[in-house]
């Protein structure tokens, strides 16, 4: 496979649509043998400032002498962007590599019954089992949508919670209501984890 092919392969699963919700990305992780658990994650959800923030906190923790991965979304040049490990792309190489591993378990997934992955899915999933098998200390990792459905928040732990600003957005998914939206963005809290939230609005702060 080519890195073109690779590429084309990502691409070509945008049209499973965007689904929110956390049951087939568990089901892909758990065909690839759950990499996301061996992970120690600091998830950032919010409207404004978290692709910002996400950066700042891999800078720090990379400055610290810690190796950090960062997962972000879109990208602004090349599709690597999203995975980066200590401020560097995953490589051409190692993409191709991933896409060629995830393909077969896709399909056979696929021919088992379950709903094909969507893209961000395939991408989520392929990030996770790079960081994984590289074995950094942290991964940063941005939410794509909202939170509570969001595919990365298919992990069952997480060390600290980070909620940026808060405000109105894709209130076709997320609700009407800041409340609504700040419910959605929250989901990402886990139990026994550390939340750090911005200043927000009363509406959203009541529902952190």
């Amino acid at each position: 496979m080519t890195y073109e092919e690779a590429i084309q392969y990502i691409h070509s699963t945008y049209k499973f649509g965007m689904k929110l919700g956390l049951e087939n990305i568990r089901r892909l992780l758990g065909y690839i043998g759950n990499p996301e658990k061996n992970l120690k994650i600091i998830h950032v959800a919010g409207t404004n400032g978290k692709g910002s923030t996400s950066s700042f906190i891999s800078s720090i923790l990379k400055e610290a002498g810690y190796k950090v991965a960062l997962y972000t979304s879109p990208y602004l040049e090349e599709f690597e962007e999203r995975m980066k490990i200590n401020g560097e792309n995953i490589s051409r190489e190692k993409l191709v590599y991933y896409v060629e591993y995830i393909k077969p378990i896709i399909a056979r997934m696929v021919r088992e019954g379950y709903n094909h992955p969507t893209e961000f899915e395939v991408i989520t999933a392929i990030a996770f089992k790079y960081f994984s098998d590289e074995e950094v200390d942290f991964v940063v990792l941005e939410v794509g949508l909202g939170g509570r459905f969001d595919a990365t928040n298919a992990i069952s732990s997480s060390l600290v919670s980070v909620i940026t600003s808060i405000d109105y957005d894709h209130m076709d998914k997320l609700g009407n209501t800041l409340g609504d939206i700040a419910y959605e963005k929250a989901g990402i809290i886990k139990k026994k984890g550390v939340v750090v939230s911005f200043y927000q609005q009363e509406e959203a702060l009541k529902v952190i």
